[in-house]
């Protein structure tokens, strides 16, 4: 699979993120660039997903960016890693079912490197451990073209979700590898490996 992979050690705004991430999407599609992974943390985000609703905000002063990836609500902010791609379904099978599967399946991977047993949830779209959830998934497809990504809790401040109602979720409900008690290391690393490996199955 002919694809760039790009971590961030500088957190990246929202808004810059995702006009990269488009401008990537159009290029692919025009056969100028290649497949992309980006590995990144932003600065403290609340985006909304096409399905959100007023009333999830539950602080009023909260800044919250609309967005055109699938799902609700959500927090974005350090300590948190997220691992956007963009990804060619007219090279591969047009399954979203099955990119989606990968994903969970990636994320299941990367948390068992720490010894936490996850799983998803096909009710509640993302990761769970002992029911809370540890990852959030969102794509969105332009013409087979692929994007967005998942956000996976490391080390980021939990209280942070209680301004919002988190994919339609109690916002405690929430959970990270911190405070399940475990210090990760090697996370950029473990990321591009099993995200580069699982995404070339699709």
């Amino acid at each position: 699979m002919s694809i760039e992979v790009k971590i961030s050690k500088k957190k990246i705004p929202y808004k810059k993120a995702i006009f990269t991430l488009e401008k990537r999407v159009e290029d692919v599609k025009k056969g100028k660039k290649k497949e992309f992974l980006w590995i990144l943390e932003h600065p403290i985000t609340y985006t909304g997903g096409i399905r959100s609703k007023e009333n999830e905000i539950l602080d009023k002063k909260i800044n919250l960016i609309k967005t055109n990836r699938g799902g609700k609500i959500t927090l974005h902010n350090p300590g948190q890693k997220i691992v956007y791609f963009v990804l060619d379904l007219n090279k591969r099978k047009k399954d979203i079912r099955r990119l989606i599967k990968i994903l969970e399946d990636s994320v299941v991977e990367f948390l068992n490197n720490y010894k936490i047993m996850a799983r998803p949830d096909r009710k509640n779209i993302g990761i769970w451990v002992d029911n809370k959830k540890i990852s959030a998934i969102g794509i969105r497809v332009s013409k087979w073209v692929a994007y967005h990504g998942c956000s996976i809790n490391i080390t980021n401040d939990l209280s942070q979700y209680k301004k919002i109602v988190p994919c339609g979720l109690n916002n405690e409900m929430v959970t990270s590898i911190k405070s399940l008690g475990i210090k990760p290391s090697y996370i950029n690393q473990n990321l591009k490996k099993i995200f580069y490996k699982n995404l070339s199955k699709v």
